[in-house]
């Protein structure tokens, strides 16, 4: 199909003749033209731009008087991020027993609450609530409870309701809601049904803000049927109290992406249009995740675009990242490339991306261009980075290079993790250097890491090709007393290992195959292997590098804090090395700029 993305043209007009022209190249140097251009490609990364240069913020003030007001209250913030305890810096701003200027006190909570630190509000509220010289009014317990539910503690947030009920307060939505929103964040979904069941039948009504959040709990506690429920009640013209919203829409289509349900998905997108709901860029972002096909992604792409929709971090990564799975690295760095001049910061999941990106085809040059820019545009390189760059080196069997990197690593302060060990391990296995394997697989147990199931499935497969299939026995094996059942990959490797019908028949045993046919040579005849099944990834399990979520609870998340001004932070590490491959596909809605975290496809925070 036609190239859809608005893209600059970063190949040069005699690099596209060559692909045109019709004459006889070797794949050898055709390979390496493809490289070479590459190369020259990456180089250009290096050139800085202008809006991700550090610069001297000059801040304008109407007089004196606001300069000194601005100051004193960025001096007061700054002594509560210090000291940790915002009740010790405002009891120190007291003088001689007066009270604190109201304008002060409520300020501090406000920017608390933006910050989202609702501990310290909370811990404000609490010692407000004993101050004589403080009117602790309805507002005041209102927020209090809030901040109990956003924490999840329902036994503190009970007690505030209860309370307030004895000191003769009117229900209130936003109590009940916060009560709600606790005990989900506690775990306590039934009860936290129970309220928004008890709020539909005799009130407080629910308000928008329930139904989102009602939704959102759902969907963490895997509830698909009883959300389904709830929103389809909404849609329902003649029944529905209130019309659903952007965020309910971007929620249901999240619950479809992690139920599998694709087509419904598809079908709920396109019904916002129908029912006038406005689809941003966070809508198509959810499109794009659920693709796999770099040419699909890039037409959702387009189609934003052509919607007059301004891309952002989370949908160039989406599409760097199904560039990079096509192995179209050139696509990949072109994306990135037309990100920095679009004025869009890079988060560190973007480089990571386009650094798994060259990692996979083992494009070191490159690869080591990216982890450059990282430094250079202040994304300092976390262990994900140093792991995926490591992988380059795994990628071209340049084993050499991947052990000064790993010591390069450890100098660098970072400590190894069972992913980084994997990736050796997998890079030994892949040249058959068998003693250097287990040299490394013994030094991870000895710094305490246990491993996963992907290196004993890779330490399986090596040692059934190179000794004989009773070693691969005894790995498959220690991978069930280690707690790890066998998947599909394993189980299928063990299968292409067993050469004789002996060997077949205690493989098929092992399996529970008590009817595969005696004779029957490993699957269909064919031989698997780790590294055929699976070169891309260091770990299909625990390090879905190749994989951007779009995270439910970070800067990746479709939605803030339903009052508006939570905006959601502190995404999952680069290349999702917590392997939590469905949960990242929703940015914050009132920001389409990316906060760090493509990662981190956690739930809706709302």
């Amino acid at each position: 199909m036609p190239q859809t993305l608005f893209l600059k043209p970063f190949i040069s007009p005699s690099s596209i003749n060559f692909s045109q022209q019709n004459v006889p190249v070797s794949p050898l140097d055709a390979n390496l033209k493809v490289h070479r251009r590459v190369g020259v490609i990456c180089m250009g990364m290096l050139a800085p731009r202008k809006f991700m240069q550090k610069r001297r913020k000059v801040e304008l003030f109407k007089d004196a008087a606001d300069e000194a007001e601005k100051k004193n209250w960025r001096r007061l913030m700054n002594q509560i991020e210090e000291v940790g305890s915002a009740v010790a810096v405002l009891r120190s701003e007291r003088t001689r027993g007066q009270p604190l200027p109201k304008d002060l006190v409520l300020g501090t909570l406000v920017r608390l609450k933006q910050l989202k630190k609702w501990n310290v509000v909370s811990e404000v509220l609490e010692w407000l609530r004993i101050q004589s010289w403080w009117d602790f009014n309805e507002m005041d317990f209102l927020m209090l409870i809030t901040a109990y539910g956003k924490q999840g503690d329902f036994n503190k947030a009970e007690k505030v309701l209860s309370f307030m009920n004895k000191k003769g307060y009117a229900p209130s939505v936003v109590s009940h809601t916060a009560l709600m929103e606790a005990y989900g964040r506690g775990g306590q979904y039934n009860n936290a049904e129970a309220i928004f069941r008890r709020m539909q039948s005799s009130g407080p009504r629910p308000s928008a803000l329930t139904y989102q959040i009602i939704l959102k709990l759902f969907v963490e506690a895997n509830k698909f049927k009883e959300a389904e429920e709830v929103f389809m009640t909404l849609l329902d013209e003649e029944k529905s109290p209130l019309k659903p919203d952007q965020k309910m829409f971007h929620m249901m289509i999240y619950m479809y992406k992690k139920a599998g349900g694709y087509e419904k998905a598809r079908k709920l997108f396109a019904l916002m249009a129908e029912r006038g709901v406005q689809q941003s860029t966070v809508t198509y972002n959810s499109l794009m995740s659920f693709e796999t096909n770099y040419k699909e992604v890039s037409k959702i792409y387009d189609q934003m675009q052509r919607a007059g929709l301004q891309p952002d971090v989370v949908s160039y990564a989406l599409l760097i990242n199904a560039y990079g799975k096509a192995r179209r690295e050139e696509e990949a760095l072109a994306v990135f490339e037309e990100m920095l001049d679009a004025g869009v910061r890079p988060t560190h999941k973007a480089y990571n991306i386009l650094l798994d990106a060259f990692a996979i085809s083992g494009m070191v040059d490159q690869a080591r261009t990216v982890f450059k820019c990282m430094r250079r545009d202040r994304c300092s390189p976390d262990i994900c980075s140093y792991t995926t760059m490591l992988s380059a080196y795994v990628n071209a069997s340049d084993m050499e290079g991947a052990e000064k990197f790993f010591r390069r690593l450890k100098q660098d302060g970072f400590v190894p993790n069972v992913i980084t060990y994997g990736t050796l391990i997998k890079g030994y296995a892949k040249v058959n250097n068998l003693e250097k394997m287990m040299e490394i697989y013994d030094k991870m147990r000895v710094n305490g890491i246990k491993p996963n199931q992907t290196i004993f499935t890779t330490i399986m497969d090596a040692d059934g090709k190179n000794k004989d299939f009773d070693s691969a026995v005894v790995w498959y094996k220690e991978m069930e007393s280690c707690g790890f059942p066998p998947d599909q990959k394993a189980k299928n490797i063990l299968l292409s290992l067993a050469k004789t019908a002996d060997e077949r028949n205690e493989a098929n045993e092992l399996l529970g195959n008590f009817n595969h046919p005696k004779n029957e040579p490993g699957i269909n005849g064919l031989s698997m292997s780790v590294d055929e099944e699976d070169d891309d990834d260091v770990d299909d399990d625990d390090n879905d590098d190749d994989d951007v979520d779009v995270d439910e609870d970070g800067d990746d998340n479709i939605y803030g804090d339903g009052d508006g001004d939570d905006n959601e932070d502190d995404a999952e590490e680069t290349i999702a090395c917590s392997g939590k491959e469905d949960e990242l596909i929703f940015f914050n809605g009132d920001h389409q700029q990316s906060q760090e975290g493509l990662h981190t496809l956690q739930t809706v925070d709302l």
